[in-house]
Order: C-alpha cells, then structure tokens, then sequence
C-alpha cells in the first residue's frame, strides 16, 4: 500500500510538472520594448551602422537595457522588430522573442524561458524521483532473475527490461537536473552559459548572481509552500532583473542601490510580482555603491586627519 502511495504521488507530480511545462506559453517582451512606427521608419531610412545605433538608443533610452552586443551596441531583433530585454533572446523555432530563454526543448515541444522555467526543472525532478523509485523497487525482482528465483515465464523478461529502462533514464536525468541545479545557483541560463552576457563596461559572466539564497528565490519566489508544486511563483516581470554589477549603464536611469530599473507593463498571464517588489525584497541586505563609497571617503578623510595631526605634533 506504501508503495502504490508512493508511486502515485511521484507520477501524478510527474505528469503534472510535465503538462504545465509544455502547454505554459512562453513570454514575451511586453509592447514597451517595441519600436513605434515612427522609430521603425526612421530605422529603415538610415544606413546601417552609427545612425542606426542612434535611433536604437532613443528608443531604448528609458528602458531597463544593461546588455549590450559583443561590438556594444543596442541588442535588437529585425524579425520582431523590437529592443530585446536583457537575458531575452530569438528563438529559431518558435519564431519569436522569449523572456529570460534557456533552450528550446524537443521533449517537450515548447521554449524553456522565464514563463515555465520552474515548470521545467520540476518536471525534471520528478521525472528522476519516478525513475528511481521505480528502478528501487524492482531491484529485488532484477536480482531474483539472474539467481533464477522467479517463475518461468514471459513475465521475468518485462522485470528486466523495465529495470534497464529506469535506470538509464535515471543516469541522464540525474545529469540534466544537476546542470540545472547548478544553473540556478548561479542564476545563468543555457545560453549564458555559452555566451556569457555583455554589459556596457565589460563582459561579466556572473552579472545576475546575487547569491545562493536569492537566485533560487527568483526562480522559486518567496513562499516555500509553493516550491514544490508546478504553479508559477517566480519574481520579477522577465524584462528586468537585478545585478550584481557596481557600474551601472549611465545613459539609463538608475534605482537606489544602482539596480536595474523596473518594466512598466503589468499586465501578464501570471501572477508574477513587479520587479520593483521583488527587486528591493532581494537585495535589502546588500550595501549600495554609494554607502560604500561613502563610508570608504571618510575613511580616508578620517586617515588625512591623523595624519595632519600627527605632522603637528612633531
């Protein structure tokens, strides 16, 4: 009975995590990051080049865009038409731009991004609980077969063929899940992997790690009651996410704390909390730039003072 608990437990989550996972629409830029008639006709008169770049920039002039290209322009798509939000990217298949874009993933016909990446990873830890809870169970009658303790009839042949068949998926699931673990703990998606964001000033890899603790919270959110079970909870709208970066691009308007500034869209298909909320819910406990740099002045002020005194003094 404990078993048949058990496995009903793993496959109903299983097939759960699994259908949200494909049917949950990927999101994308919201019409902010769109560029307007006038912007697009101004951008097809235009050569290709600087004057390009300039009409890029005043679009994008008061929206949260940190990224940049490897030559330091503005990330734009041509076939959306739009100015890509930073960790967003085009995606061959669908044909489109997907926030915070992982991959696109053949198992289950669907782009992997900010909308059902939790989705995602669930369904990849269930799916390798139901392997191995599987494979644990049939074991004994895997040993049984090779020490001739079962009956003899077709039936032993399905035990073993079952067993196999858990055990590998177990073996190539167990490596996925933990890339992807490890993905999260440091807050950095597939293709960032491959290709490490550019900021403005420079090329940082670890750009939106924040912390152990808080990148699993922007995937998973606040409430732990939901960690587990395939609803959406993560922070953040998709367009915007915080960083750990000092050097903010000074030609976008700053947030206290030089974080990165919040979408103006709110209208979305889930319950996603604004950037805004989430953003200074994460980083409460992180000193700002200028603190830092305050408290840095007058300890040199404080070090010029001694030594003033100290001169004086002989």
């Amino acid at each position: 009975v404990v078993c048949l608990v058990a496995y009903h437990i793993f496959f109903m989550l299983f097939v759960w995590s699994y259908w949200k996972t494909i049917f949950t629409l990927p999101m994308n830029p919201s019409k902010e990051f769109h560029l307007s008639y006038s912007d697009k006709e101004s951008l097809e008169r235009e050569p290709r080049g600087e004057s390009q770049q300039e009409v890029l920039r005043r679009a994008a002039k008061d929206l949260p865009i940190y990224t940049r290209t490897m030559s330091g322009a503005i990330r734009y798509c041509d076939r959306c038409h739009l100015v890509k939000p930073d960790r967003c990217h085009h995606c061959s298949v669908c044909d489109k731009c997907i926030l915070k874009m992982d991959h696109h993933c053949p198992w289950v016909n669907n782009c992997v991004g900010f909308s059902n990446y939790k989705f995602f990873l669930l369904f990849l830890a269930y799916s390798l609980l139901y392997c191995l809870f599987i494979a644990a169970t049939d074991l004994q009658y895997f040993i049984k077969f090779w020490t001739n303790g079962l009956p003899d009839t077709q039936a032993k042949f399905h035990i073993m063929f079952l067993f196999f068949a858990a055990a590998m998926f177990s073996v190539s699931l167990s490596s996925l899940f933990g890339y992807h673990c490890w993905l999260v703990s440091k807050n950095k998606s597939t293709l960032e992997v491959f290709r490490a964001p550019i900021f403005r000033h420079r090329t940082d890899k670890n750009g939106f790690s924040l912390g152990f603790s808080k990148n699993l919270r922007q995937v998973f959110g606040d409430e732990k009651k939901y960690w587990l079970l395939p609803v959406f909870s993560s922070l953040g709208d998709g367009c915007s996410f915080p960083t750990c970066l000092v050097n903010q691009d000074p030609e976008q308007a700053s947030t206290p704390g030089g974080l990165n500034s919040t979408s103006k869209n709110e209208n979305h298909l889930f319950p996603a909390k604004p950037l805004r909320d989430s953003q200074s819910h994460l980083l409460t406990d992180t000193p700002s730039w200028s603190e830092t740099s305050a408290k840095a002045e007058k300890g040199k002020v404080g070090k010029k003072l001694i030594y003033a005194a100290m001169i004086n003094f002989v």
